[in-house]
């Protein structure tokens, strides 16, 4: 009997030889909006094997407006997103948190995501044979952003301001309290994100990455694991620097992007963390050929593959041609299959 897709990730996630690359296609509301039947090809012939879950939450957090329209979005913490584009998130013109001492009461904890159903999210997983990624995505880096500035969190950082230090342990202890609730669940795995990179390096000194952020991230990776789930998790942008410390702390798999810091320079995490992705979305699934994407896949394949340690992950973003994101998958199918 062939491996259902939780199986196969769990297989890829322990090096233990997968019949093939598991999938995962990321896809932005552009995508539906500009390519809806190219993309419901691509699902029907490459099907993920990693999905989501809802919470069915009893209470949700108030929030206003769509945030990938035009015009303002209030997000589930207070901030408010101007956008002028559809199909993509809008940017914080103006920081909740303009002064620490007046502003912080401004902002709405977002408690209501702990009233999430536990019995209904197991009924959910148990109906699919998917890896199934937890509701909820923990973010403090880039929420305090949002609610700050992200100049203003720099400045802070820097100066090692203590009501920022006071702000994210109590957000921190929220995004706690919701991966223990979720970690009580049938879910496989437990996400989180952050962006952390620039083009060429990351956003941030290390140093400063590993005294306030890194320990967080060891939290929620120890949540995950002392409940027997896998912790995956997502950063942009150049994070070399940093690849190191997610082994150490145990992260299962991390979405980065590769073409960013360059395959070769990955090569020597290779065995010891999945890679969860990408091809790259800035410049290869707009504007490469057909043979080009083939290269790509083929390179993260002979570089990083270990029997496993890869999944088929792409973006079907802006700009994104719908016959590269087909050729990726049909590369890694090919390239895995025959292993298999």
């Amino acid at each position: 009997m062939p491996p259902t897709s939780r199986e196969l990730v769990l297989q890829t996630l322990e090096f233990r030889k997968p019949a093939r690359a598991p999938r995962h296609l990321w896809v932005l509301p552009w995508a539906q909006d500009h390519y809806p039947d190219e993309l419901a090809a691509i699902r029907r012939d490459f099907p993920d094997d990693i999905g989501g879950v809802s919470g069915h939450w009893s209470e949700l957090p108030p929030t206003q407006g769509d945030p990938h329209m035009p015009g303002e979005y209030v997000d589930e913490w207070g901030s408010v997103f101007t956008n002028i584009q559809p199909g993509v998130i809008g940017e914080v013109k103006r920081p909740l948190i303009e002064d620490w001492d007046t502003d912080t009461e401004r902002v709405h904890f977002p408690r209501e995501w702990l009233s999430i159903d536990r019995d209904a999210i197991n009924r959910d997983c148990a109906a699919t044979d998917r890896f199934v990624l937890a509701g909820v995505c923990p973010r403090p880096f880039e929420q305090v952003q949002f609610l700050r500035g992200t100049e203003n969190v720099y400045a802070d950082l820097a100066a090692g301001e203590p009501r920022l230090a006071a702000f994210l342990k109590r957000m921190h202890e929220l995004y706690v309290e919701l991966l223990e609730r979720w970690a009580e669940t049938d879910v496989d795995g437990l996400n989180f994100m952050d962006d952390w990179g620039a083009q060429r390096g990351l956003l941030i000194r290390p140093q400063v990455w590993r005294e306030v952020f890194k320990p967080m991230y060891r939290d929620y990776v120890q949540i995950a694991h002392a409940a027997g789930k896998k912790a995956f998790m997502h950063s942009d942008g150049h994070i070399l620097a940093i690849y190191p410390d997610l082994v150490e702390i145990g992260v299962d798999a991390v979405n980065s992007q590769l073409f960013c810091m360059g395959i070769a320079d990955l090569e020597p995490f290779a065995g010891r963390i999945t890679f969860w992705g990408e091809i790259d979305r800035q410049d290869l699934l707009p504007n490469g050929t057909l043979d080009d994407i083939e290269a790509a896949v083929t390179d993260v394949h002979r570089r990083l593959w270990r029997d496993g340690g890869c999944i088929a992950q792409c973006e079907f973003g802006a700009g994104a041609r719908p016959e590269n994101v087909r050729r990726v998958y049909e590369t890694w199918d090919r390239l895995t299959s025959a292993e298999g």
